[in-house]
């Protein structure tokens, strides 16, 4: 929480008062950390891993609104302490992750006591609203191949990897389409010379043509 007391101004006091209020969790990878059954989870901390923000429609399509790693702080999962917030979502661990969840009546009432904490929370909150701006631009004016290619150019500018190791049906979830349509736009992509679908994930063989295909 070091990052979080440099930000807001935060006391020895203060953070005590949080780490108090918290508990130190462990989740498997997959395991669904806060869902649309109306319970306030509270502030996720990550200490380690990612986890994935998402919503879910009701014949179970899912598309991921932004994904949060190490040092960052999920407000969704404790949407009642900020009452402008009024719809649901899904909180996953992507990855194993190493967490604090801190009760949303503790960090609420330090947000009441420390308006430095509240500004920042509230920024925080808004920023990610760009990220989901922009996967709702995508998913509303941009053709799946480009959706595709934006993902997996993505993945590869924030790895520094080649191979991306996810499988299809993850894929799909990430940008909001079907295993099916997926799997066949990388057939697509493979016939050009763009991808490479392996065992274990698909690799980019031409970061060239990836690009163009996401200008064009």
């Amino acid at each position: 929480m070091q990052n979080l007391k440099n930000s807001t101004h935060l006391t020895d006091s203060d953070i005590e008062h949080l780490q108090h209020n918290a508990l130190h969790k462990t989740y498997n990878k997959g395991y669904n950390i806060h869902g649309d059954d109306g319970t306030c989870t509270g502030v996720v901390f990550i200490n380690s891993g990612i986890i994935r923000i998402y919503i879910m429609s009701d014949e179970g399509k899912e598309i991921t609104l932004y994904r949060l790693y190490e040092d960052d702080f999920c407000m969704l999962s404790a949407s009642c302490v900020l009452q402008s917030i009024s719809f649901e979502v899904h909180v996953d661990a992507e990855t194993d992750c190493d967490v604090f969840v801190i009760r949303p009546d503790a960090f609420r009432n330090l947000m009441d006591r420390n308006l430095y904490l509240a500004n920042y929370a509230l920024n925080t909150t808004v920023g990610r609203f760009s990220e989901v701006m922009w996967a709702m631009q995508q998913v509303l004016f941009m053709s799946l191949d480009k959706r595709l290619a934006v993902f997996l150019y993505d993945e590869y500018a924030r790895t520094g990897r080649l191979l991306i190791k996810m499988t299809h049906e993850q894929i799909a979830k990430h940008i909001g389409s079907a295993r099916e349509v997926v799997s066949r736009m990388l057939k697509y992509l493979s016939r050009d010379g763009i991808v490479e679908v392996v065992r274990g994930g698909i690799t980019i063989l031409d970061k060239s043509k990836l690009q163009n295909l996401i200008h064009n």
